[in-house]
């Protein structure tokens, strides 16, 4: 009598699963789908990032009628700040090249040539100062919306997020000045010189992107399986061995098998022990985390418990 029982039970789970997704992948489009209309000037955050990844699906998804896929109605942005992973590059150009989507590319080191970005040293982490140069981004674009794949489970400062959320003449952000968002009514209402940061996946968890991922069967960056990588051993973090993080003595250094489950600036974004390999084992130990993706993996966040909500004042993502 056991087996029937436990059978029973994973079907509902499953089923309880797909019908979430469900409900997850239509709220989005419903949000993509808003953007397009209240603004005039939107364009999509492509990191090349998993949750970048499905966001840009579901636009795609959003604009498309039976099998014939519309052009998007807005490009694609990309900040790059030079120290990106070259796996996860690789993978932007690819998508791009697959999709034939335009795609601005907002280069750090024109914002250091310009003069607007000022580095304590050439190997200093430019994570932080790519706020600079999406400012100058949209501001020489003109958008007036950027849709973004944070999610309000990656961090707390996120959860204080509407889902539209208006920047100000300076791109900053001010949680006391958010408007209220009812019954899924979304305000896309700005003055001169405002924006919009607008967030699809805010409700979803990293548990359900990496599930619509193995649904959908969406290709990401290989750095989100387990591979052999030289690292080094910092308090709880393991930071990986580059050209922008050199070990400080050879003797420091472990090969281990680890996966990154957030992909950011080689300068501050580490990976995670794991021998996954597949998206269904990502899956599993996904359901076992005990810390976020952010908490587990970036030095950045690490350097005090405002310092994400410091930088989104400061116009970041």
């Amino acid at each position: 009598m056991i087996e029937p029982l436990v059978a029973s039970t994973r079907v509902r789970s499953a089923y309880a699963s797909s019908e979430h997704l469900k409900w997850l992948e239509a709220q989005a489009i419903h949000i993509i789908r808003e953007v397009a209309s209240q603004c005039s000037r939107p364009a999509l955050l492509f990191s090349a990032g998993k949750d970048s990844v499905v966001l840009f699906h579901l636009a795609r998804k959003a604009f498309c009628l039976g099998t014939r896929a519309l052009a998007l109605p807005f490009p694609l942005v990309h900040i790059d700040t030079g120290h990106n992973f070259p796996e996860v590059i690789s993978f932007r150009d690819e998508i791009v090249k697959q999709t034939s989507a335009p795609i601005v590319i907002g280069q750090v080191d024109d914002s250091i040539a310009r003069g607007s970005v000022v580095l304590a040293n050439p190997l200093a982490s430019r994570n932080e100062v790519q706020a600079v140069t999406l400012l100058e981004t949209i501001e020489s674009w003109g958008f007036d919306a950027l849709l973004g794949g944070a999610r309000r489970d990656e961090e707390k400062s996120r959860a204080k997020e509407r889902v539209f959320s208006i920047r100000d003449r300076f791109g900053q952000w001010n949680p006391k000045k958010q408007r209220p968002e009812l019954w899924n009514l979304y305000n896309g209402k700005i003055a001169k010189g405002e924006h919009l940061r607008v967030f699809p996946l805010s409700n979803w968890t990293e548990l359900d992107i990496w599930e619509y991922i193995q649904r959908e069967r969406l290709a990401l960056p290989t750095i989100y399986f387990a591979h052999l990588r030289a690292v080094v051993p910092e308090r709880d973090l393991l930071v990986p061995v580059t050209p922008l993080t050199p070990a400080t003595s050879p003797e420091m250094i472990e090969m281990r098998m680890v996966r990154f489950r957030t992909v950011g600036d080689m300068s501050c974004t580490c990976p995670v022990t794991s021998d996954a390999s597949t998206v269904e084992e990502i899956i599993d130990e996904t359901r076992a985390a005990l810390f976020s993706e952010r908490g587990a993996t970036r030095r950045d966040d690490k350097t005090s418990e405002a310092s994400m909500e410091r930088r989104k004042r400061e116009g970041y993502f």
